[in-house]
């Protein structure tokens, strides 16, 4: 009898543990456990910790509920202004709901990665070249925007959205560097001559300092000839004023004898014009008759001294 006693309480412990291994659950603390009773969920969400089911009637589904990171593929799409681009994401979701996530969707990252993907495509489609390239900002939250619309009913909380790289075809990466390449030529081309005409207003004021005070040019030559010098080479600039220069040219011009200058023929030029821009010509008398005379010793012809040609013999 009491053999019987202690085998029917082993046999009972034995059921008793049997039955606790097989009830017994463990969630975990980012996890929730969904719990259906003959295929209906029953009750809440199951917190994190040590939980009882039971075997045979009840099946408890856990939920992670961490931050899901998912890459989106590349997708390829031609903008708004006709360029074909390559353009791969990123998301950033959560469940926050786990009954609607197991309940209203099949496999909710399917569900949102395929969502992502057109969401992408349409987002290319809508947007230009240059919003792709330099206002990703706006484009991401237009895209988190509607990937999050469809996915609150599934419980999915769409945390963030980002535009990984835009790749370009090789083209138009020609084209764009050839456009920067010439707008950065435009710039310098603006600033180099902003800077000379800064510089030449800077030089007239200085001009008319140094004309008021012409002292001041000739400290500025020898500051020149100081930091020339100071270079150690066997170059030396002499600078001459210019007022030598205009003092040698006017002393260089012939004085006429009546106090005038003498006014010059162009080279090359005729002989009609020097006679008509020059002084008039002083043609000497010349005697009406003149008669050769023999000299007694050669024969050779003289002339008288009243000059009527008579002929004188030794």
């Amino acid at each position: 009898m009491l053999s019987e006693l202690l085998g029917a309480i082993a046999a009972a412990g034995s059921a008793g543990v049997i039955y606790l291994a097989m009830a017994a659950r463990i969630v975990k603390q980012y996890e929730r456990g969904v719990l259906f009773r003959l295929g209906r969920v029953a009750g809440d969400a199951r917190t994190p910790g040590f939980t009882l089911i039971i075997p045979f009637v009840d099946r408890l589904q856990k939920v992670n509920m961490q931050i899901v990171t998912m890459p989106i593929p590349a997708q390829e799409g031609i903008t708004r202004d006709n360029v074909t681009v390559r353009v791969d994401a990123v998301v950033y979701f959560k469940v926050i709901d786990p009954t609607s996530a197991l309940v209203k969707v099949e496999d909710y990252k399917f569900a949102v990665s395929q969502m992502a993907q057109t969401s992408l495509r349409s987002i290319i489609g809508k947007s230009d070249l240059d919003d792709l390239l330099s206002n990703r900002e706006k484009l991401n939250q237009g895209l988190e925007l509607m990937i999050d619309s469809p996915a609150v009913g599934w419980g999915i909380q769409v945390d963030r959205v980002e535009i990984k790289d835009v790749s370009l075809p090789d083209t138009m990466k020609r084209s764009m560097a050839r456009q920067a390449e010439a707008d950065r030529e435009r710039r310098a081309r603006i600033i180099n001559a902003d800077a000379e005409f800064q510089a030449s207003k800077k030089l007239a004021e200085a001009a008319q300092q140094m004309a008021d005070t012409p002292a001041a040019l000739q400290l500025r030559l020898l500051q020149t000839v100081m930091a020339v010098s100071a270079e150690k080479n066997s170059t030396l600039v002499l600078p001459i004023p210019v007022e030598l220069l205009h003092f040698l040219e006017r002393g260089a011009q012939p004085q006429a004898p009546d106090g005038g200058s003498r006014q010059q023929v162009p080279d090359g030029g005729s002989t009609q014009q020097a006679l008509n821009h020059g002084p008039p010509l002083e043609v000497p008398d010349v005697p009406d008759t003149v008669t050769p005379q023999l000299a007694p010793d050669s024969g050779t012809p003289q002339l008288g001294p009243d000059g009527d040609g008579e002929a004188r013999s030794g």
